[in-house]
């Protein structure tokens, strides 16, 4: 058993996803507002000087780009001064504003630079009367305070200088960790990586099992980001049963993260395995009431013995304009964990996520198409880490159930199959012939006669085999000579 995890509960990534909402124009105005108080109100509860500079700035924040400002001391952004804002704005181009306040700032300040006096204090006595755990003590709530008001530089800077001083292999991955977060709450990919990366050698040098399972929901999320859904989808499959990085995202957010990447990524047997009857998405997607509190606290895990009949339920879906029961989620932040957390989870549909599911799996287009449109309008346009990737998640999917419907044919009818979609022939025949022309759909399409054919262009899989197998068989004599020829030479040599 490994000690419990440090340094986990700052930042607060939600106010990360708040900064989204206020510059995201998908979002509806309710909800920016919604995200401004809750902006405001954890700048304030936390005294974040820091970042309120950083985004509300009239010069220098990266949300008020017309200079907005509530003191009339401040001076005016210059014209064309865009700061970078990589990773935590949606878009540029949406008028997002922040107040700013001259007090309000000053006062912020003057708290943290008493709070850090009275670090320094302690740190200072520990160094006088204390010893070498007292120390560290004191630098790790230096560090942890620094992410807590969100200067980034300086809490990655303290925080290697924890590292740097401590001997114990938790603590340095609970470290490390915390600078992945620092990273995923500005947008940092090339420091997220880095550390990641620096996590997992940690890990691998004799971390324990509970640090093992919270670094697959880190790299998992990290993959996610950088568009390598292949990769993040068994992580963050692996992770449902055992997750307890609550200080990362929320149950719900990471079922969502789970089911999306496993949907445009795995094989459909492997689909079918792994999300379509996998018991911890069951539980979340089509279950309700008790079964679903189970799921939540942990009680439902993977097993051969989870019951079936939510998902052949699925395959008598209706369509969504019928009314339907919603599955929402419940407060998972309070479950599974014993820390303070930044924020309670708000209520989840997941009923788009269900029907997305079950439609492509069951071979059902039209609600698969209805359903993809729902996921991306209450998913991938409202979460910052699905954003940016939104547009290629809707086209892989596209691909993923033409594929899949036309493996299952030799010749189709382009109207027969544009029914089947809901979609009309003119959009198939263009959307088709995309992914025809990258070499994704081995088929071609026939409009001269009649209303047009679309004809499948299956590979020779044992051809490709044996050419497969010459291939190698000749890189295999070709090494083999060359290794005798070497061997011929030492001969000749010792000699």
């Amino acid at each position: 058993m490994g000690s419990d995890p440090q340094y986990a509960k700052w930042p607060a990534l939600p106010l990360a996803q708040h900064v989204f909402t206020i510059t995201n124009p998908y979002a509806t105005r309710p909800a920016q507002q919604a995200a401004v108080k809750s902006l405001q109100d954890g700048i304030n509860e936390n005294k974040m000087a820091p970042l309120y500079k950083y985004l509300a700035h009239p010069t220098e924040g990266i949300l008020n780009t017309t200079g907005e400002t509530t003191s009339a001391s401040a001076p005016q952004k210059p014209a064309g001064r865009k700061p970078s804002a990589a990773g935590m704005v949606a878009s540029k181009s949406v008028s997002a504003t922040l107040p700013w306040d001259e007090d309000v700032y000053n006062r912020l300040k003057a708290e943290n630079d008493k709070e850090l006096e009275g670090f320094q204090k302690e740190e200072d006595e520990a160094v006088e009367q204390a010893g070498e755990t007292e120390i560290m003590a004191a630098k790790g709530k230096r560090a942890d305070f620094f992410a807590k008001i969100g200067d980034k530089d300086k809490a990655i800077a303290a925080y290697e200088d924890v590292f740097e001083k401590t001997g114990i292999l938790g603590t340095k991955i609970d470290l490390v960790l915390a600078i992945v977060r620092m990273g995923l709450f500005y947008g940092d990919k090339a420091l997220v990586k880095k550390h990641v990366t620096r996590a997992k050698t940690l890990v691998e040098s004799g971390g324990d099992w509970d640090r093992r399972n919270r670094l697959k929901a880190y790299e998992g999320l990290h993959l996610l980001t950088v568009r390598s859904y292949n990769l993040a989808a068994p992580l963050l499959l692996d992770s449902l049963s055992t997750f307890t990085s609550y200080e990362l995202c929320t149950y719900s957010n990471l079922v969502v993260y789970s089911v999306l990447a496993g949907s445009v990524s795995l094989k459909r047997v492997d689909f079918k395995s792994k999300v379509v009857d996998a018991p911890e998405i069951k539980a979340i997607l089509g279950a309700d009431g008790d079964d679903k509190l189970l799921a939540l606290s942990g009680a439902i895990s993977a097993g051969p013995g989870a019951e079936d009949a939510e998902m052949r339920d699925a395959k008598d879906t209706v369509s969504p304009l019928a009314p339907t029961k919603t599955t929402t989620a419940v407060n998972l932040t309070t479950l599974g964990t014993g820390s303070d957390q930044p924020e309670a989870e708000l209520a989840v549909d997941f009923s788009p996520l269900a029907q997305l599911v079950n439609s492509l799996y069951n071979g059902h287009y039209k609600l698969f198409f209805q359903a993809l449109a729902l996921v991306e309008e209450q998913f991938l346009t409202q979460d910052r880490y699905l954003h940016e990737h939104k547009s290629w998640f809707i086209r892989e999917m596209r691909l993923r159930a033409y594929q899949q419907l036309l493996q299952s044919y030799r010749v189709v009818g382009l109207e027969s199959m544009a029914n089947d979609f809901g979609v009309t022939v003119d959009f198939l025949d263009r959307d088709l012939a995309k992914f025809i022309a990258g070499g994704r759909i081995p088929c071609t399409i026939d409009r001269v006669t009649g209303k047009g054919v679309i004809e499948t262009n299956r590979p020779d899989d044992k051809n490709k085999q044996y050419q497969d197998v010459v291939k190698q068989g000749d890189q295999l004599i070709t090494k083999l000579q060359k290794y005798g020829q070497a061997v011929r030479l030492r001969g000749s040599e010792r000699a």
